[in-house]
Protein backbone atom coordinates (compact mmCIF):
# COMPACT_ATOMS: atom_id res chain seq x y z
CA UNK A 1 0.00 0.00 0.00
CA UNK A 2 1.63 3.18 -0.92
CA UNK A 3 1.83 6.31 1.38
CA UNK A 4 -0.95 8.42 -0.51
CA UNK A 5 -3.42 5.19 -0.95
CA UNK A 6 -3.11 4.87 2.84
CA UNK A 7 -3.48 8.73 3.71
CA UNK A 8 -6.72 8.70 1.57
CA UNK A 9 -7.98 5.06 3.43
CA UNK A 10 -6.98 7.21 7.17
CA UNK A 11 -9.36 10.07 5.91
CA UNK A 12 -11.92 7.94 4.83
CA UNK A 13 -12.00 6.24 7.96
CA UNK A 14 -11.47 9.26 9.94
CA UNK A 15 -14.90 10.37 8.85
CA UNK A 16 -16.79 7.51 8.53
CA UNK A 17 -16.37 7.25 12.43
CA UNK A 18 -16.88 10.77 12.92
CA UNK A 19 -20.53 9.82 12.11
CA UNK A 20 -21.33 7.32 14.81
CA UNK A 21 -19.58 9.16 17.33
CA UNK A 22 -21.88 12.25 16.72
CA UNK A 23 -24.82 10.17 16.31
CA UNK A 24 -24.23 8.30 19.72
CA UNK A 25 -23.36 11.95 21.54
CA UNK A 26 -27.03 13.18 20.23
CA UNK A 27 -28.47 9.69 21.36
CA UNK A 28 -26.43 10.89 24.96
CA UNK A 29 -27.70 14.39 24.68
CA UNK A 30 -24.66 15.71 24.35
CA UNK A 31 -24.74 19.90 24.39
CA UNK A 32 -24.38 21.40 20.76
CA UNK A 33 -21.35 22.91 21.51
CA UNK A 34 -19.67 19.50 22.52
CA UNK A 35 -20.78 17.66 19.26
CA UNK A 36 -18.19 18.55 16.71
CA UNK A 37 -15.59 17.87 19.65
CA UNK A 38 -17.28 14.17 19.89
CA UNK A 39 -16.79 14.03 16.32
CA UNK A 40 -12.72 14.65 15.76
CA UNK A 41 -11.78 12.45 19.10
CA UNK A 42 -14.14 9.62 17.57
CA UNK A 43 -11.93 10.11 14.29
CA UNK A 44 -8.50 10.21 16.16
CA UNK A 45 -9.14 7.22 18.13
CA UNK A 46 -10.17 5.31 15.38
CA UNK A 47 -7.76 6.60 13.11
CA UNK A 48 -5.11 5.83 15.96
CA UNK A 49 -6.48 2.09 15.92
CA UNK A 50 -6.37 1.63 12.43
CA UNK A 51 -2.07 2.89 12.30
CA UNK A 52 -1.61 0.53 15.42
CA UNK A 53 -3.25 -2.53 13.32
CA UNK A 54 -1.52 -0.71 10.32
CA UNK A 55 1.94 -1.59 12.20
CA UNK A 56 1.39 -5.14 12.89
CA UNK A 57 -0.83 -4.85 16.51
CA UNK A 58 -3.69 -6.31 16.91
CA UNK A 59 -6.76 -5.17 17.24
CA UNK A 60 -7.19 -5.79 21.20
CA UNK A 61 -3.60 -3.60 21.77
CA UNK A 62 -4.30 -1.01 19.23
CA UNK A 63 -7.96 -0.59 20.40
CA UNK A 64 -6.20 -0.26 24.05
CA UNK A 65 -3.89 2.59 23.12
CA UNK A 66 -6.54 4.24 20.94
CA UNK A 67 -8.43 4.71 24.16
CA UNK A 68 -6.10 5.25 26.33
CA UNK A 69 -5.51 8.37 23.88
CA UNK A 70 -9.05 8.89 23.72
CA UNK A 71 -9.35 9.23 27.51
CA UNK A 72 -6.02 11.29 27.77
CA UNK A 73 -7.65 13.69 25.45
CA UNK A 74 -10.77 13.92 26.70
CA UNK A 75 -9.47 14.67 30.14
CA UNK A 76 -7.81 17.66 28.43
CA UNK A 77 -10.60 18.87 26.33
CA UNK A 78 -12.78 18.95 29.66
CA UNK A 79 -10.94 21.13 31.57
CA UNK A 80 -10.75 23.27 28.86
CA UNK A 81 -14.28 23.54 27.98
CA UNK A 82 -15.34 22.86 31.58
CA UNK A 83 -17.47 19.74 30.93
CA UNK A 84 -17.25 15.96 32.32
CA UNK A 85 -14.65 14.10 30.30
CA UNK A 86 -17.69 11.39 29.52
CA UNK A 87 -19.12 14.15 27.25
CA UNK A 88 -16.57 13.47 24.72
CA UNK A 89 -15.06 10.02 25.35
CA UNK A 90 -18.04 7.85 25.42
CA UNK A 91 -19.20 8.64 22.42
CA UNK A 92 -16.15 8.86 20.66
CA UNK A 93 -15.31 4.81 21.23
CA UNK A 94 -18.15 3.65 20.21
CA UNK A 95 -17.05 3.47 16.67
CA UNK A 96 -14.32 1.15 18.25
CA UNK A 97 -16.79 -1.54 19.41
CA UNK A 98 -16.37 -4.82 17.99
CA UNK A 99 -20.26 -4.86 16.63
CA UNK A 100 -18.67 -7.69 13.59
CA UNK A 101 -16.89 -10.50 16.23
CA UNK A 102 -20.47 -9.92 18.29
CA UNK A 103 -22.36 -10.70 15.80
CA UNK A 104 -20.58 -13.61 14.39
CA UNK A 105 -20.23 -15.14 17.93
CA UNK A 106 -24.14 -14.35 18.43
CA UNK A 107 -25.25 -16.04 15.01
CA UNK A 108 -22.39 -19.28 15.36
CA UNK A 109 -24.29 -19.60 18.96
CA UNK A 110 -27.36 -19.69 17.29
CA UNK A 111 -26.61 -21.81 14.41
CA UNK A 112 -25.12 -24.61 17.12
CA UNK A 113 -28.61 -24.11 19.06
CA UNK A 114 -30.53 -25.00 15.70
CA UNK A 115 -28.19 -27.75 14.33
CA UNK A 116 -26.46 -29.03 16.68
CA UNK A 117 -22.74 -29.54 17.99
CA UNK A 118 -19.57 -28.96 15.27
CA UNK A 119 -16.32 -28.39 16.14
CA UNK A 120 -15.86 -25.71 13.79
CA UNK A 121 -19.09 -23.43 14.46
CA UNK A 122 -17.76 -24.06 18.52
CA UNK A 123 -14.24 -22.13 17.68
CA UNK A 124 -16.05 -19.80 15.86
CA UNK A 125 -18.29 -18.79 18.29
CA UNK A 126 -15.40 -18.90 21.38
CA UNK A 127 -12.94 -16.92 19.04
CA UNK A 128 -15.41 -14.02 17.79
CA UNK A 129 -16.68 -14.28 21.73
CA UNK A 130 -13.19 -13.77 23.29
CA UNK A 131 -12.24 -11.59 20.68
CA UNK A 132 -15.28 -8.84 20.98
CA UNK A 133 -14.71 -9.71 24.83
CA UNK A 134 -11.63 -8.24 24.85
CA UNK A 135 -11.97 -5.39 22.67
CA UNK A 136 -14.79 -4.41 25.16
CA UNK A 137 -12.58 -5.01 27.78
CA UNK A 138 -9.68 -2.62 25.94
CA UNK A 139 -12.08 0.01 25.62
CA UNK A 140 -13.41 0.39 28.91
CA UNK A 141 -9.91 0.01 30.75
CA UNK A 142 -8.33 2.03 28.61
CA UNK A 143 -10.57 4.77 28.82
CA UNK A 144 -10.95 4.63 32.67
CA UNK A 145 -7.04 4.09 32.99
CA UNK A 146 -6.13 8.26 31.98
CA UNK A 147 -9.07 9.59 34.80
CA UNK A 148 -6.94 7.18 37.55
CA UNK A 149 -3.92 8.00 36.29
CA UNK A 150 -4.78 12.44 36.11
CA UNK A 151 -7.16 12.10 38.98
CA UNK A 152 -5.40 10.23 41.72
CA UNK A 153 -2.33 11.95 41.85
CA UNK A 154 -2.18 13.39 45.85
CA UNK A 155 0.37 14.83 47.45
CA UNK A 156 2.10 12.48 50.65
CA UNK A 157 2.17 14.03 53.68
Amino acid sequence: MGIITFIVTLVQDMALSAIPAVGFAMVFNVPMRALPWCALLGAIGHATRMVLMTTGFGIEWSTFIASILVGSIGIQWSRWYLAHPKVFTVAAVIPMFPGIYAYTAMISAVKLAHFGYSEPLMITLVTNFLKAAFIVGALSIGLSLPGLWLYRKRPRV
